[in-house]
């Protein structure tokens, strides 16, 4: 049937797209049929394909049924359709792309966002009259179940619409959403839902999360392991086709850098790229690098392009008019980071730029689809690899785009530290039921399989902090009541609640203001006022003296001091300006990939593609040494420098080889190797010691299998963390994401230092008194997968077992040369970085290739 002809799109509809010179696709026409049988979908739809529009044609067609209001009834009518995305930018972009249809068809709906960003008396005013449709975060959704009258606006919504379905379910915001949709589900019965995404990897997953399940065990009854049962799904939608990207990776005239991310080198190459195309988009993986290549093509541009910087730290002031500047085709390229990866599609943006690896094969295919977002014509990418393995990394993902491949993680089993901010959450709302609650979070599908004794101990945590901490009265939050309800034990605790509600532990940031400097001479005290510039992490500022330069929001600003939760600043000027650097901003190395990277290396006939520096690079470590295997490890040990070093090249990313090198270095120490340290990257792992290893493992009294046996992860594994700050780190960020340490209180907010303390005490409590508390289970939990990265080092341990291949050497081997050049290195910045980098590798260069 033609999709322009279908009865289920009222005429007014099909006249609007008729105007525009568009007929309706099928896939849009099909989520109307299943909006008519009240069935939720999941639809994978390439970039170009109407998804948004097609996601919300059905709360378009049903709210222009409902006629217009009648006067006087405008805040009685309730949302309707709820949208979640996991970028306020991209609320704020679909509200301004959904005026269209709205203004053209004439509806009478009104749309309104809810964001961080949102003004209080906004957010205030929306729940006493809400809007038809409310374009929200994660965040905004659990705050407004937080409260009597926030469950009252949500109480009848029948349509949410989930955005980037694929980057909301793979993270603890993730984990939050699923218990909100749970209660959504529970204040609206007839709720469905709609997912919408273009890079997929297992559809199930997202077929399940979007659906509410239904386990069979009776909760309280049988408490133990919850069964498992098979799984409810979600309908599911595929539109096939969309043009082939044209993707290409730079091959650069320039001397190709061993190691590092900066891309320096391709600076005018990139300038060169964005001055012959009408508007680009420059991606950068963190966002220390955007301020860094933004303000080297600053330097490079001599005709003086309109050329804008994004990234989450700045105002949001300042984001908004990039947007605002890009959508009207002012500018001619955006150095942005993953602030912009997901949905935010500008017609006129002809080229992505991916400087540096992309570290995955769905976040490369996401980044590209922002050029040129129509399914039938070919978005256009360059990919400008930083170093010579990013060079491999880069070819890898090109390989995946083509076979059209998708490595989106996998969905996650829920949090229990999320699951015990959601429970207090409820009580702030109200009094809650256990039984019923439990219930609820298990038809949450990251819930599904969660314990009843499990659930207990979350509820008991939430209500008096668990055994070791209910003497103490600050960690009693919740009171049982006769009936058996759980109530909250004081009115403040639901706004310190809402205060500190979210997952996202970013360290402690301060408001940049800028001011007229202190510098030539002028005496005067700095003076209040000036305008913010953005945010910037506490620990960098604390590292700064009065009249040190730093970059940030694309200027060379001057620090001036600071003042209660401000750093005031200046601009400035400077030759080697520092660059703000940010924790947790690294992706990391997908297995996908990594196991591609392997592969390319062990086969010299996949090498003719590369650029000729690296296949030398590749050939002269063939001759010299011995390429890695795709399903084993190559270890080679060499003499440098009065010490003796270990380097072998697992592919797995720099968390999991940090973890390794970390267990090694304790058992070589055991050996009597007398290691002195290690240094990581994504692809290899160095180690150097005092003893010859080369001749250790030569004479038989050092066993590479024994090194690197599995059973590393036992005793070696639980007496490191015991010790290591990193589990402390990580407990940290459990324990604000649970509420037992709240950074912000009302009209102040803990600083770093002082959330450390507070929870390292905390930790030490709990691991001596209480090891099996919930916390510490959750920290266990984010172990395996966040800063440490266990599980990943479980496989690499299982897949190397009996394919150890050692090769002793005289020297350094060429593929070494890039991990070698990590050892010692300071955060130096700018020119002076770049010097000292290029004096190291021409020494080591000269050892390994000549």
């Amino acid at each position: 049937m033609d999709a322009a002809a279908s009865p289920l799109l009222p005429e007014s509809f099909a006249r609007w797209f008729e105007s525009r010179g568009w007929r309706p696709r099928a896939h849009q026409i099909e989520l109307l049929e299943m909006a008519r049988q009240r069935d939720s979908v999941l639809l994978v739809a390439p970039t170009g394909a109407g998804k948004t529009l097609a996601g919300f044609l059905p709360s378009l067609v049903a709210l222009a049924a409902r006629g217009k209001r009648k006067p006087g009834s405008a805040g009685r009518r309730g949302v309707h359709t709820l949208y979640i995305s996991p970028l306020k930018a991209l609320a704020v972009d679909i509200a301004r792309n959904l005026d269209a249809p709205v203004e053209g068809i004439g509806l009478d709906i009104r749309i309104e966002t809810r964001t961080g960003d949102t003004p209080s008396h906004k957010r205030q005013r929306q729940k006493h009259v809400p809007p038809d449709i409310l374009l929200t975060t994660p965040e905004q959704i659990a705050l407004l179940l937080s409260d009597a009258q926030g469950r009252q606006m949500l109480s009848g919504v029948d349509t949410i619409i989930l955005d980037e379905l694929h980057a909301l379910v793979t993270s603890k915001r993730g984990d939050l959403l699923s218990l909100g949709l749970a209660a959504l589900r529970r204040l609206s019965p007839g709720l469905r839902s709609i997912g919408l995404s273009a890079t997929v990897a297992e559809p199930d997953d997202l077929r399940a999360y979007l659906v509410g399940q239904t386990p069979d065990e009776t909760p309280g009854e049988t408490p133990g392991e919850a069964p498992e049962t098979e799984r409810a799904l979600a309908g599911l939608v595929t539109v096939a086709g969309g043009a082939e990207p044209d993707i290409s990776i730079l091959d650069t005239a320039e001397r190709l850098p061993w190691s590092g991310h900066s891309a320096r080198h391709a600076v005018g190459e990139i300038y060169r790229i964005i001055k012959d195309h009408r508007t680009s988009l420059v991606f950068v993986n963190t966002r220390s690098q955007a301020e860094a290549l933004f303000q080297a093509l600053w330097h490079a541009n001599d005709e003086n392009l309109p050329i804008a910087l994004h990234h989450g730290s700045l105002d949001v002031g300042q984001r908004r008019k990039v947007e605002a500047a890009m959508a009207a085709g002012a500018l001619r390229a955006i150095v942005c980071t993953s602030s912009l990866d997901l949905g935010i599609d500008w017609g006129d943006v002809d080229l992505v730029v991916n400087v540096g690896a992309p570290k995955g094969a769905s976040r490369l295919a996401q980044r590209i689809g922002r050029a040129n977002p129509r399914m039938d014509e070919p978005s256009r990418a360059i990919l400008v690899p930083a170093n010579r393995f990013e060079v491999l990394e880069c070819q890898a993902a090109l390989a995946a785009s083509r076979a059209g491949h998708q490595d989106t993680p996998p969905l996650r089993t829920g949090g229990l530290d999320v699951l015990a901010q959601h429970v207090l959450g409820c009580a702030c709302a109200g009094p809650f039921d256990p039984l019923e609650l439990y219930r609820e979070i298990r038809s949450a599908e990251p819930y599904r399989g969660l314990a009843f004794e499990q659930f207990e101990q979350v509820v008991d945590f939430v209500a008096t902090g668990g055994y070791a901490l209910r003497t103490y009265e600050r960690y009693a939050r919740l009171k049982r009541e006769e009936d058996g309800r759980f109530r909250l034990s004081h009115p403040k605790i639901a706004q310190q609640y809402r205060l500190n509600v979210g997952t996202i532990v970013e360290a402690p940031m301060l408001k940049v203001r800028l001011v007229r400097s202190k510098a030539d001479g002028r005496r005067s005290p700095i003076g209040r006022g000036g305008r913010w510039l953005g945010e910037i992490e506490e620990w960098f500022v604390e590292q700064l003296s009065p009249g040190d330069t730093f970059l940030f929001a694309g200027e060379i600003l001057r620090f001036e001091g600071l003042r209660e939760n401000e750093a005031y600043v200046s601009r400035g000027r400077a030759d080697a300006p520092k660059i703000p650097s940010y924790q947790g901003g690294k992706f990391p190395l997908s297995t996908y990939l990594a196991a591609s990277v392997r592969a390319m290396v062990a086969d010299p006939r996949s090498w003719t593609a590369l650029p000729d520096q690296v296949r030398e690079w590749l050939e002269i470590q063939r001759l010299r040494s011995a390429l890695p295997a795709p399903d084993g490890l190559l270890v080679e040990t060499f003499p440098r420098a009065n010490k003796h070093y270990l380097v072998c090249y697992p592919f797995d990313g720099r968390l999991a080889h940090q973890t390794l090198g970390m267990l090694l270095t304790r058992r070589l120490e055991r050996l009597g190797a007398r290691p002195m340290g290690f240094v990581a990257n994504d692809y290899a792992l160095a180690v150097w010691c005092l003893a010859d290893l080369g001749d250790m493992i030569g004479c038989g009294r050092l066993s590479l299998a024994e090194l690197f046996d599995e059973d590393m992860l036992g005793d070696d594994l639980d007496a490191w963390l015991a010790e290591s700050s990193l589990m402390k780190r990580t407990f940290r960020n459990c324990a604000v994401i649970a509420g037992l340490i709240e950074r912000r209180h009302p009209g102040q907010e803990k600083s770093g230092r002082q959330v450390t303390i507070s929870s390292d005490l905390i930790y030490d409590v709990l691991h001596r008194h209480e090891p099996d508390h919930i916390l510490l289970q959750a920290t266990w939990q984010d172990a395996a997968t966040g800063l440490l990265d266990i599980s990943r080092l479980g496989e690499l341990l299982r897949r190397i077992r009996e394919r150890i291949t050692h090769t002793p050497l005289a020297r350094v081997s060429p593929l070494a040369v890039p991990v070698m050049l990590e050892i010692g290195k300071e955060p130096v910045y700018g020119e002076a970085q770049e010097a000292l980098l290029a004096d190291a590798a021409d020494d080591l260069v000269r050892e390994a290739m000549e």
